[in-house]
């Protein structure tokens, strides 16, 4: 965030004065830039143009404004005058026109050039005919605005990074579409499968080393720990990643704006690394801690359930996919999660030769086929129920079961 530090305070609206009309021939252009004693762009005030004539006798010289040209937020002014030689007076806004900040004598314009005419006043001869307090203020102030420049560059790269990695967790995401491009149609499974994990260490090796620099330069930014946090998730390096994880969410609610879906994410991670490493209760407690930061969180449980699922996990997964669906029951896939997570206590009738599915099982599938009749999963839970020897045509949470016999041949 860019900070510029004024000199002056108690700033009030000016009305500029008008321009004296001329031939476009007779006019020249002069822009430059205003620099306040700290060193900063003085970023509000008026640079007037002033013709100065000399009496031919005893008396004060004649001072005629020419035009006033407005500092712009860069500390910036341009203007078009005729062409003559002139003394340009800055002026801040609450300066009334008898008094003057800073001015410039023996300004030239020429007819059809362009000049460049800064006012810095902080040069050493207007430091020092300021008073000893108002310089004391004044190393305050360079002070400040040298520790506002370090800050701004070290955001400025903490942005770049944070883009960069903002690229490498998309490009993971599409690391299988790649990889197929990659290889091309006739890829066996398994090289496609190793490209896929090839592309996906890289990026997040890629991450992780710009984020441990990056937390060196900035501790305190609980977003940068996010990241390094992910990072190591998907290297499977689940030791750090948790330290990281409790480290974001110290930072996030110590911080004046605690921020939920900061939270949430680092709970979230760490329920993420608990169901990996086999761990349900702290899972399920990371995780309903994740809800809580930042709710509604059926995503939350709903990769819970994912997660638990890819671990063999079935107990776990159909009980976060239970939860996920008490949140929000329009979603399809956790009815298909909590259907995958119950299939694994399926057993086979001996005498029909067809699956018996749990309590709960089939109507979890049938209830995923009527909110996603052509979903990603329809044609295997269709497959899975037509084997069954259960039929499931009434509406989720009513089950009606039908026994099936088939003849041995």
């Amino acid at each position: 965030m860019k900070r510029n530090l004024s000199l002056w305070l108690g700033l009030l609206a000016f009305a500029l004065l008008p321009t004296l009309a001329q031939t476009p021939a007779d006019m020249g252009k002069v822009h430059g830039h205003v620099t306040n004693p700290s060193g900063a762009p003085e970023t509000k005030g008026t640079v007037t143009v002033v013709k100065v004539t000399k009496p031919a006798g005893p008396g004060s010289d004649v001072l005629t404004d020419i035009a006033t040209l407005p500092v712009d937020a860069n500390g910036d002014y341009s203007g078009d005058v005729i062409h003559g030689i002139y003394k340009l007076v800055f002026r801040t806004p609450d300066m009334t026109h008898d008094r003057e900040a800073d001015h410039v004598d023996n300004v030239h314009i020429v007819a059809g050039q362009e000049i460049t005419q800064d006012i810095d006043m902080s040069r050493k001869e207007y430091i020092d005919n300021l008073s000893a307090d108002v310089r004391k203020n004044l190393d305050e102030l360079r002070k400040k605005n040298a520790e506002a420049l370090k800050n701004n560059t070290i955001i400025k790269s903490l942005n770049a990074d944070l883009k960069t990695c903002d690229q490498d967790f998309k490009d993971v995401d599409a690391a299988h579409q790649s990889a197929a491009q990659m290889l091309g149609a006739t890829a066996s499974k398994a090289d496609l499968d190793a490209k896929e994990a090839e592309i996906k260490t890289a990026k997040y090796t890629e991450i992780e080393t710009l984020m441990l620099k990056d937390t060196a330069a900035k501790p305190d930014a609980s977003i940068l720990w996010a990241q390094l946090a992910q990072a190591q998730l998907g290297l499977k390096k689940f030791d750090e990643a948790e330290v990281n994880y409790k480290k974001v969410i110290e930072l996030d609610t110590a911080s004046k704006k605690p921020n939920p879906q900061v939270q949430g994410a680092a709970y979230s991670g760490l329920g993420e690394i608990y169901a990996r490493s086999g761990k349900v209760p702290e899972a399920n407690a990371a995780y309903d801690s994740a809800v809580k930061a930042n709710p509604p969180g059926a995503t939350y449980l709903k990769n819970e359930a994912v997660i638990f699922s890819n671990a063999g996990n079935g107990d776990a997964s159909a009980a976060a996919a239970d939860e996920a669906i008490k949140i929000d029951p329009t979603q399809a896939l956790p009815y298909y999660l909590k259907g995958q997570g119950l299939i694994q206590k399926a057993s086979i009738d001996p005498t029909t030769g067809k699956m018996i599915l749990p309590p709960g099982c089939a109507e979890a599938y049938q209830k995923y086929l009527e909110l996603a009749p052509n979903g990603q999963y329809a044609a295997d839970v269709k497959a899975i129920l037509a084997e069954a020897t259960q039929t499931h045509n009434t509406a989720y949470g009513t089950e009606k079961t039908e026994k099936t016999t088939k003849k041995k041949k």
